[in-house]
């Protein structure tokens, strides 16, 4: 065998030659979203995890993912197809919500719980995109209910009533979900600054009362009861994230909740961003469908935003002034990313306004009235 049968024969085997158009435009979109990535710093700690695992998964014959019904053995899915396991069995989405859990202060909600109303409206975009699916008559409602949880920008939450009612789109909606998460700093502003005026954005508002460390601690354990005799379907999802905040807050297990809130959240956060960008396969991502999945899931995400600022500046107007519509915004329930573009807005109006403790109410109201919303679905559909 001479060199030039051997080059030739490399070459057959080489992924070049089993390279795909698709392949092409989702390595094409992997680099993207790296560049927004580290350049852009558009929440990398997410989107760099997102993007390599599409990357990774794209390469031609590298096998490294491959969903389990393609597969004689679950161990040949390829080492991102291992780690989808916790994907699929909502493991990684319980684990990442008693890690927010652990890293979330509460106090804003309780202090301020006009806070619960803004996080309501902003759930609107998971009803508009709901609604919207559904009269398609190409999605069951099942499909649609899972479609419109993207809205609520809360990935674990996304995943995990994909994994009930719609299992067969788990891949699409758990990248929309997190793409449209990490790409906040890019979404929110022009509709924040679209919808309110400069002199509102430099609203100040007044100093949150001291929350006590009984009010901490009876809170969580309250909303997990409440939620879950209401919801049964959600008390995985919101019983971790309680759990979390308890640990946080009782002050007797520091380092149980200093785990949660640092190893166990960088850990799933790796896991949890190569396996979802790995469902980004190109032969099943651009597909009509898929495609449509998409482009609603952007909608609602939009939907949700303008529904928690056009609250914002109703209760900016009726309390005379003392509430700043940015924090409307904040309702989606991406903890503590929404919360921080509500702060920078305000900066820019005012670079003596600090709204981030002020945002975090609402943005907390997000994350519980997002899991509602999911459990209302489950009950439903389920």
């Amino acid at each position: 065998m001479n060199f030039f049968s051997i080059l030739e024969r490399l070459m057959q085997q080489s992924g070049f030659a089993a390279l795909s158009w698709q392949n092409a435009v989702m390595l094409f979109l992997s680099f993207v979203l790296l560049y927004l990535a580290i350049a852009k710093k558009f929440e990398p700690l997410l989107l760099l995890p997102i993007a390599f695992g599409m990357f990774l998964s794209n390469l031609p014959s590298a096998g490294t993912f491959s969903y389990f019904y393609e597969i004689d053995h679950w161990y040949n899915a390829g080492i991102l197809g291992v780690m989808y396991m916790g994907v699929k069995s909502s493991f990684f989405p319980c684990m990442m919500f008693l890690a927010v859990g652990g890293m979330t202060d509460f106090g804003p909600l309780i202090a301020n719980p006009v806070s619960l109303l803004l996080g309501a409206a902003a759930q609107l975009g998971i009803y508009y995109a709901f609604t919207f699916a559904n009269a398609t008559g190409l999605f069951t409602p099942q499909q649609a209910a899972a479609i419109g949880i993207i809205g609520g920008a809360d990935g674990p939450t996304a995943i995990f009533v994909a994994n009930n009612l719609a299992l067969e789109l788990v891949a699409p909606i758990a990248v929309a979900a997190y793409s449209y998460m990490a790409l906040i700093p890019m979404i929110q502003p022009p509709i924040m600054r679209l919808l309110t005026t400069e002199k509102e954005r430099k609203i100040k508002m007044k100093q949150l009362r001291k929350v006590s460390k009984v009010e901490k601690i009876v809170f969580p354990v309250f909303v997990a009861t409440l939620c879950s005799l209401l919801l049964p379907s959600v008390a995985p999802l919101l019983g971790m994230l309680m759990l979390g905040n308890l640990m946080r807050e009782c002050g007797v297990v520091d380092r149980l909740s200093e785990t949660a809130q640092n190893n166990l959240c960088n850990i799933c956060t790796i896991f949890l961003g190569l396996s979802v960008g790995a469902t980004a396969k190109g032969d099943i991502f651009l597909r009509p469908q898929t495609l449509a999945i998409i482009a609603m899931g952007l909608a609602a995400f939009c939907v949700s935003t303008v529904g928690g600022l056009l609250l914002g500046k109703l209760l900016c107007f009726v309390t005379g002034g003392k509430i700043n519509p940015l924090i409307g915004s904040v309702g989606v329930s991406a903890v503590p990313m929404a919360a921080r573009v509500a702060q920078n807005e305000g900066a820019k109006a005012d670079r003596t306004n600090f709204l981030l403790m002020h945002a975090m109410g609402p943005n907390v109201a997000g994350v519980i009235g997002s899991a509602v919303a999911a459990g209302f679905f489950m009950a439903f559909f389920h």
